[in-house]
């Protein structure tokens, strides 16, 4: 196993952090990078707000199964930088499954099933990742989408979800609450 030339950037774009989680992810199918360097890296990544939506845009989206099945570096990398994370696992939750609805209204089965995929990705990670407040701000979604009060108010409103996707929402979260 060689090691790798991949770095993080300081002060990295989304953009840039969507290719480079892209390279990493080549490297991991090819088997060169070590547990350490993986964690390194993603855990390097997700230290800021763009270098964490990149990679989870490019992690949970990505064609290949490594995301299916996430290593304990990829786990130990993300609780590294708890506040980051659980917002945007948060968020990825409701807006993949908003997305399911959305994409079946328009007759597009392929990308609603890819929003099924990273549901379901975004799913194992919420369930697999060791951050304490992640259950609390979970709970906290699923109240302002049955409530339509709370935390996350603002943010279902912002991205205009109607009562069939906030129910979608809820589905995808009532199995994380037990």
């Amino acid at each position: 196993m060689k090691s790798t030339s991949l770095s993080v950037k300081e002060n990295i774009t989304f953009e840039e952090a969507i290719a480079l989680t892209q390279e990493i992810m080549f490297a991991m199918e090819k088997g060169q990078l070590s547990t350490a360097e993986i964690e390194l890296l993603i855990g390097d990544l997700v230290k800021s707000k763009n270098g964490a939506r990149g990679f989870f845009v490019a992690y949970l989206t990505d064609s290949r199964t490594l995301a299916d099945s996430p290593s304990p570096s990829i786990f130990r990398a993300l609780e590294s930088s708890p506040e980051t994370v659980t917002e945007l696992l948060v968020k990825n939750l409701a807006m993949c499954s908003a997305m399911v609805v959305h994409h079946q209204r328009n007759q597009d089965q392929e990308t609603a099933s890819q929003s099924e995929t990273v549901r379901s990705r975004t799913t194992r990670l919420i369930k697999g990742v060791d951050i304490p407040s992640l259950k609390g701000e979970i709970e906290e979604l699923y109240q302002s989408t049955t409530t339509g009060v709370g935390n996350y108010k603002q943010f279902l409103e912002r991205w205009g979800y109607d009562d069939e996707q906030l129910k979608v929402i809820q589905q995808a979260i009532e199995p994380l609450l037990s």
